[in-house]
């Protein structure tokens, strides 16, 4: 039986967060700039047979859930053989992807075949005009297509992440609606500054944590499985009505600009669960209840409500408002080898270097120096030196 791994906190670590890349066939406003992350040299990029020792290693190290992300780890060509191999390792439990879902109707089948368990798709908002203003590339069709493939080929259960934005006006109501008719569990993520836009990180050489310059705040995206911002509003929302509008959007039509987003713009869980819920009673579907014992498996931190009567659930994660460190499971390894204790904390141990040397106990080393210095909890941040597609969530 493998072994559990406690921190210095006593937390036990069995989550394991990956980015296979840090690339995306989407440019959101708040990931990454419109041509794209800046290209890597492959040899700096951890192959797929790499990423899949790694998790044998720290799977006998008492890793049992591993979520492949980006980037959009869909456009990894590698990305069904890599389920494969990680679906091979006796340890491994369950295996779950964070995706934008526009590559999902085509490759659904054979990532369910390989092994994958279940998938989180990113959706901030179902207003096409925003959706679109938001991914640059993308379209809302796309992101409900992805949806529809997750539930058609059996994967459970799929979650949709939304990051809500105080100042965007998104239409959380419409949002939580998905959750009636099907069994889709809708998660409502709190803003946070994660990113930079001027910022290239660099790894060390030393095996311990990365140093760089940050700049001005830029915006974040859930683990490119949390999104944020959109509106739903066709529009422009007055500054007189409400000041949070203006500065980083004039409604639908016009641009968003992150870098102008700041800690007014969290939305508190509770407060964002209130104002949907008396909504949906005004509009006849009745107010939210608390789920007891039928949360969604792999609930992490979301606290989780449902509409009476509803197929699927709504949840909040208060990454913010009430951060959730004490309970906090999982460690994060990035597309270069960076083995990352704290989503925003900028320090990282480098591993790619001794995975390929083949030496197996340095790797096992680096392990344990990182998870033995998982903080104990995260402190109030202006952003990170790293963008959130370059991290995974």
């Amino acid at each position: 039986m493998p072994r559990t791994l406690h921190d210095g906190f006593g937390r036990g670590i069995n989550y394991l967060r990956i980015s296979v890349t840090d690339k995306c066939n989407f440019r959101c406003v708040y990931c990454m700039p419109e041509q794209g992350v800046p290209a890597r040299d492959h040899a700096e990029l951890l192959s797929a047979e790499e990423i899949a020792h790694f998790v044998r290693l720290v799977a006998g190290e008492g890793i049992t859930r591993v979520r492949l992300t980006g980037g959009e780890p869909l456009v990894s060509h590698r990305i069904v053989p890599l389920v494969e191999e990680i679906r091979a390792i006796p340890q491994i439990e369950d295996i779950s992807l964070t995706t934008n879902g526009a590559l999902l109707p085509r490759l659904a089948p054979a990532l369910r075949d390989a092994g994958l368990d279940r998938v989180n798709i990113s959706l901030d908002t179902l207003d096409p005009v925003r959706f679109s203003q938001i991914t640059r590339l993308g379209r809302v069709e796309q992101a409900l297509a992805g949806i529809d493939a997750a539930l058609a080929y059996g994967f459970e259960p799929v979650k949709v992440n939304t990051v809500v934005v105080r100042r965007m006006n998104q239409d959380v109501l419409q949002l939580a609606k998905l959750s009636l008719d099907r069994p889709v569990h809708v998660r409502f993520i709190e803003y946070m500054p994660i990113g930079s836009p001027a910022v290239t990180s660099r790894p060390s050489n030393d095996g311990h944590r990365t140093e760089g310059a940050r700049a001005q705040l830029s915006g974040q995206s859930g683990a490119n499985g949390a999104a944020i911002p959109a509106s739903a509003s066709a529009a422009p929302c007055p500054p007189s009505a409400n000041p949070h509008c203006g500065a980083g959007t004039s409604g639908v039509t016009g641009a968003l600009n992150p870098d102008l987003w700041d800690e007014s713009d969290i939305v508190p869980a509770d407060e964002l669960r209130a104002q949907i819920s008396a909504e949906a009673a005004a509009a006849g579907i009745g107010e939210l209840k608390p789920v007891e014992d039928s949360a969604p498996y792999g609930a992490g931190p979301a606290r989780y409500w449902v509409f009476p009567g509803a197929a699927g659930t709504v949840g909040f994660i208060s990454a913010m408002s009430n951060h959730f460190c004490g309970s906090c499971n999982r460690l994060r390894l990035t597309a270069d080898g960076q083995l990352r204790p704290c989503l925003f904390s900028d320090a990282e141990y480098f591993v790619r270097d001794a995975l390929r040397s083949g030496d197996d106990e340095a790797v096992i080393a680096i392990y344990r120096e990182a998870l033995a210095h998982k903080p104990q909890q995260h402190d109030r941040i202006d952003g990170t030196q790293r963008f959130m597609s370059q991290i995974g969530g």
